[in-house]
C-alpha cells in the first residue's frame, strides 16, 4: 500500500472483498467491483494482498492430530505440463466423537457415517517443480511437527519419513477409490474443492509461476473458515509486515511468491 497511487479506501475495500467472499474473487471481478481503470492494476493489487496471506512465523501442524499427506496435479492439458501440488491436513476428532461413534454403522439407517467423527484442521499446500523424495520430505519436515502420525500413500518419496522422526503410516492404494477414501479422505476432499475453486472463480487460467499465491490464498481462507470475519483484520496485520511484489517484479517473473518451489 505504501507509495501506491490507489486510495487507501480502495485498498481496504479490496482486502474486505478478498477475505470475506467465500469463493474469493477474480482480478476481473475485483476491477469491476472497485471501479479500477486497468486490469493490470487490479491483478497487482490482488497479488500484493495475497503476499500478506502467509504468516512468516506460522506454526507446524499435527502433533496430537493425525496428518494426511498426498499430491495432486494442476494446470496443463498434458501430463508434462502439469504442476505437482503437495498438501498436508490435520484430521481432528470431534469433541463428541465417542458419543457419535456409538451410533456409527457401516451401512447405516439413521446412524452416523465414520467421516462425521472427525473434521479437517489446519492445511498446508505447496506447488513443486519436481515430485521427488527431497521435495516431498522437505515439505513434510517444514510443515508437520516431528513425532506426528503421518498417513501417506505408498509412494517411494515418503519412505524416509520414519527415519526423520515421524510415525509413518503408508498404504499402497493401487488406484482403488475405496482404499483412498478410507486412508486419505480429508486431503482428497481438499484437492477436489481446490480444483473446483480454481476452475469456478479463476477459470483455471493460472500461470505456474503464480500458482503458489493462489494456494496461499486458499489455505488462508480454509484455515479461517470458522472465523471468517477475523480474516479481514488478519490480512491487514500480515500485509503491514510482509514484503509484496511491485508491478515490474510481478510481470517480469522476478517475484517469488511465499513458499513457492516452482521456477519463475
Amino acid at each position: 500500500m505504501q507509495s501506491s497511487h490507489t486510495p487507501l479506501s480502495v485498498w481496504f475495500c479490496g482486502a474486505y472483498l478478498l477475505t470475506t467472499q467465500t469463493p474469493g474473487i477474480s482480478a476481473l471481478q475485483f476491477q469491476r467491483q472497485l471501479g479500477i481503470g486497468r486490469y493490470e492494476t487490479a491483478f497487482t493489487m490482488l497479488h500484493k494482498l495475497r503476499a500478506g496471506m502467509v504468516r512468516p512465523d506460522r506454526d507446524t501442524i499435527g502433533g496430537e492430530h493425525v496428518v494426511e499427506v498426498d499430491e495432486c496435479f494442476l494446470g496443463g492439458k498434458t501430463r508434462d505440463k502439469l504442476t505437482t501440488i503437495v498438501g498436508a491436513i490435520e484430521v481432528c476428532e470431534r469433541r463428541d466423537a465417542d458419543e457419535r461413534a456409538a451410533k456409527w454403522k457401516d451401512a447405516h439407517k439413521g446412524g452416523i457415517p465414520a467421516k462425521k467423527l472427525v473434521y479437517a484442521g489446519r492445511l498446508r499446500l505447496r506447488a513443486l517443480d519436481t515430485k521427488d523424495a527431497a521435495s516431498l520430505n522437505s515439505f513434510v519436515m517444514e510443515c508437520v511437527t516431528p513425532g506426528t502420525h503421518v498417513r501417506t500413500d505408498g509412494a517411494s518419496g515418503y519412505r524416509t519419513l520414519a527415519h526423520v522422526g515421524y510415525r509413518h503410516d503408508p498404504l499402497v492404494l493401487g488406484g482403488n477409490p475405496d482404499k483412498a477414501e478410507a486412508h486419505l479422505p480429508m486431503i482428497h476432499l481438499v484437492f477436489s474443492n481446490l480444483k473446483t475453486w480454481l476452475l469456478g472463480t479463476h477459470h483455471g487460467r493460472i500461470e505456474p509461476k503464480h500458482l503458489q499465491a493462489y494456494l496461499n490464498e486458499y489455505v488462508f481462507r480454509f484455515n479461517r473458515r470458522f472465523y471468517p470475519m477475523n480474516s479481514f483484520a488478519s490480512i491487514l496485520g500480515l500485509a503491514a509486515r510482509s514484503p509484496s511484489p511491485t508491478y515490474e517484479q510481478l510481470y517480469s517473473g522476478q517475484w517469488q511468491h511465499p513458499y513457492s518451489m516452482v521456477a519463475a
